[in-house]
């Protein structure tokens, strides 16, 4: 039987990427989505095209919305008998010192970053007997660096979700995490950007997403592999290459 992966921020950059790859591998994709429908709509098409024996729906949610965000898992539940993969990969991501962070902020950052992977999660867990979950945290939750204050609190939350979702939902639901490092520039960036951040990596080069894929399909086979961290960062969470 085909399996169906719920991929949040699917339309775009990494969460693109990973739906090409689940859907190249025979899974059914539930493509989430916020305001980005013409993406959706572009890449289900392109992936009905490729892979005209998989299953491909478009389901739009406001990640700031717990409403909306309750209402996703028993959405694609609809559509497909299961939910056998669900990647928390939507994020935002805004610049702030602790000092500089609004209210606002704090709570956008937390709201998508944390509180809507920790919904969907729970309402995985209370639905499905048997699934798999990986969350996209952040190299950066190694560090204590406060320039991006919020967005590291958010992944620093997330990550710890991880550890405790994976305890309490084993051994039926596997839960792991991904940390990105280097890997793709900002939309009004290029590539000069990531070489240059990444000159102080161990790697001394950007990873490009092969690596994220790389430890995707690691976690997916390793079917006793739970409540654990990949870095597909080229070793910067140890830090800067001297």
């Amino acid at each position: 039987m085909q399996k169906t992966a719920l991929i949040t921020g699917a339309s775009k950059r990494i969460g693109k990427v990973i739906a090409q790859h689940l859907a190249s591998r025979g899974w059914n994709i539930a493509i989430h989505y916020n305001s980005s429908s013409a993406e959706a709509e572009q890449l289900q098409n392109e992936l009905k095209q490729r892979f005209p024996q998989n299953q491909f729906a478009i389901f739009q949610a406001n990640l700031m919305n717990e409403a909306e965000v309750q209402q996703l898992i028993p959405a694609v539940l609809k559509r497909f008998k299961s939910v056998d993969l669900l990647v928390n990969n939507a994020s935002v991501f805004e610049p702030s010192s602790l000092k500089e962070t609004s209210l606002e902020l704090l709570q956008q950052q937390m709201t998508v970053n944390f509180q809507s992977p920790f919904l969907l999660c729970r309402d995985l867990a209370n639905v499905c007997d048997k699934s798999l979950i990986i969350n996209f945290v952040d190299t950066r939750i190694t560090n204590n660096r406060s320039n991006y204050a919020a967005y590291s609190i958010s992944k620093k939350a997330l990550w710890e979700l991880t550890k405790m979702a994976a305890l309490e939902f084993a051994p039926n639901i596997r839960v792991n995490a991904i940390a990105p490092g280097v890997s793709l520039p900002p939309e009004d960036k290029d590539e000069t950007y990531l070489w240059n951040l990444a000159k102080d990596i161990p790697m001394q080069k950007p990873g490009g997403l092969e690596p994220i894929l790389r430890s995707l399909d690691f976690i997916l086979v390793n079917d006793h592999l739970t409540g654990q961290l990949l870095f597909a960062d080229g070793g910067e969470n140890l830090g800067k290459k001297s």
